[in-house]
């Protein structure tokens, strides 16, 4: 006797990406794999993303308020009927083949308590230079961690729903950093497996000053579980990574060494710049193979990246020492779930 192939409920979190729906909830329609269901929560849009969603023929939950990504899926886990959860977000478009492939990752790797996938080197909507470079470094960071990660992907991500209850939810105090704190609990337990077997377009920041921003508070809101910890993530954050953006401040610090000393003060921050790019030296080699007309770009904007994240390590650091709650931010565990109004 055939056993029936199982639900899957793909959990659709969304916070104002109205214009990427029309490329991604087809796309979801277009699956090749049955039975499945689309669990979108809509976390309290101010565009016209719950217009857009039904109208392409989903319905949608909402959450009482603006309240962030944990929210949203726990309200969706909540809400979904399948043996297996695959979370996705919303402005990331999936080949018609993905949930197939991802019940089938997970069928042959029971031990796996979630399968990540990792995200193509072309965005979703080409809007600005920015977003190309973010989606290259987004795609390498990636394909250049494949295995066992700690981190959790939640971009596209497939587990058994008995492992999520088993976790419990996503802690809904975090709103910046609540996939890492997901991924330390789930990894505790059970491996995290990132593979490009299952991978989709992506639709980054595509503004300058946001995105760092964005990059400056997840590293400043990390510093608590990293002091914790006292090790950074398994897989795509590298201890080379990090001297990179040590390197990035300290030659950025020395750029006023020529006009005091001449042209030997230029040595240092030249040798210093040297040191940022052999910090990951395979990513900069990937963009000039598949992109070298951007890489200019691309080296200008990780420049400014790295130094908002040595910035947020900083302020976070100070924090740390200075707020006890902020200590204290990732102890208070997973909150419940809360009911849609």
């Amino acid at each position: 006797m055939t056993t029936p192939a199982p639900l899957v409920s793909v959990i659709v979190p969304n916070y104002n990406h109205a214009s990427s729906l029309p490329l991604t909830i087809p796309a979801l329609h277009a699956q090749t794999y049955a039975p499945m269901e689309i669990v979108f929560v809509d976390d309290h849009s101010t565009d016209d993303s719950v217009a857009v969603a039904r109208a392409l023929g989903v319905e949608v939950r909402s959450t009482p308020r603006n309240a962030g990504p944990s929210v949203a899926r726990n309200i969706g886990a909540e809400a979904a009927r399948g043996e297996i959860l695959l979370f996705l977000d919303s402005d990331v478009e999936l080949p018609p083949d993905t949930v197939a492939r991802a019940v089938q990752l997970l069928a042959d790797d029971p031990a796996a308590g979630a399968i990540c996938g990792s995200l193509d080197d072309v965005p979703l909507a080409r809007d600005s230079l920015v977003q190309e470079c973010r989606c290259l470094q987004a795609h390498y960071w990636r394909i250049s961690s494949l295995g066992d990660v700690s981190f959790l992907f939640t971009a596209i991500c497939a587990m058994p729903a008995r492992v999520f209850a088993e976790l419990g939810p996503f802690h809904e105090g975090l709103r910046q950093t609540e996939e890492v704190e997901y991924g330390e609990r789930l990894s505790a337990r059970y491996p995290i497996r990132l593979t490009d077997a299952i991978h989709g377009r992506h639709r980054d920041d595509h503004l300058l000053w946001p995105l760092l921003r964005k990059v400056f508070h997840r590293c400043r809101l990390r510093m608590p579980l990293y002091a914790r910890r006292r090790r950074a993530a398994k897989g795509f954050e590298t201890a080379a990574r990090m001297w990179g953006s040590v390197f990035a401040l300290l030659a950025t610090l020395t750029l006023p060494l020529p006009a005091l000393t001449g042209p030997v003060g230029a040595l240092l921050p030249a040798a210093l710049a040297v040191g940022f790019v052999a910090s990951d030296a395979g990513m900069y080699r990937f963009v000039l193979r598949r992109r070298p007309r951007l890489l200019p770009a691309f080296l200008a904007v990780q420049w400014l990246l790295n130094l908002a994240i040595v910035a947020g390590a900083v302020a976070g650091a100070v924090q740390w020492f200075c707020s006890r709650p902020f200590r204290h931010l990732y102890e208070n565990g997973p909150q419940p779930t809360r009911v849609p109004a």
